[in-house]
């Protein structure tokens, strides 16, 4: 993690972003925590949860697998775990495989997906993960392509971003370039993996025994 070298807006609120060694702009746990604080009930303590990552390519490996990376260093940075991490390819029956055995796995609260979600013919990650959701949380894509639209513009339409809960555990599929896990990342998931933040979050759901902010809305 290096130093701070930019100045973010972030609800009326001076941040600082890091530059990691991706080139990803990076939001640094103590920055997130300046900035969030405004929405977190400060008697909730942090929760954190064991989060495993999947990249849907072709190409990559472990090795050049640069968003993996970014989703890892960000999880990390704020103090969750990162407890599996895979890369399949653009195979639906694969991935399937992959995170429906996450999904079974109780010590896994959260799967965040990186890669098929445009429009080729090779982008099924939708098709392919949808149907293992109990539950849907649209709102996520709605959210994802509102806040891309501010790097991207009208590219964003072109992005399938899904989300939604099974077993317990809720999974974030994001388009695979760093960039765009780094908004999915910083600009909604982050806030939604906080016990503290308010006036509602997932850790509840993914830890029912969990102290969270979600109890009361006031």
């Amino acid at each position: 993690m290096g130093l701070l070298r930019e100045r973010y807006l972030f609800r009326g609120i001076v941040c600082g972003w890091g530059q990691g060694d991706n080139g990803v702009r990076l939001f640094p746990s103590t920055a997130y925590e300046e900035c969030s604080m405004g929405h977190a009930k400060k008697d909730v303590p942090f929760q954190p949860l064991n989060i495993a990552v999947l990249t849907v390519s072709d190409t990559r490996t472990l090795e050049n697998d640069t968003s993996g990376d970014t989703l890892q260093d960000l999880l990390v940075e704020v103090g969750h775990r990162c407890w599996g991490r895979q890369i399949v390819k653009d195979d639906r029956y694969q991935m399937r495989a992959v995170v429906s055995q996450w999904i079974a796995d109780p010590e896994i609260q959260v799967i965040l997906v990186t890669g098929g979600t445009g429009f080729t013919d090779r982008d099924i990650t939708p098709e392919a993960l949808g149907p293992l959701f109990d539950k849907q949380i649209e709102g996520y894509g709605e959210l994802f392509r509102l806040v891309s639209y501010e790097e991207i513009g009208t590219s964003t339409v072109q992005s399938r971003a899904i989300a939604g809960v099974a077993n317990h555990t809720v999974i974030f599929c994001m388009p695979g370039s760093p960039r765009a896990c780094a908004t999915a990342w910083n600009r909604i998931i982050v806030e939604q993996l906080d016990a503290r933040h308010r006036p509602c979050n997932f850790v509840e759901m993914v830890l029912p025994d969990a102290n969270s902010a979600c109890g009361s809305r006031a």
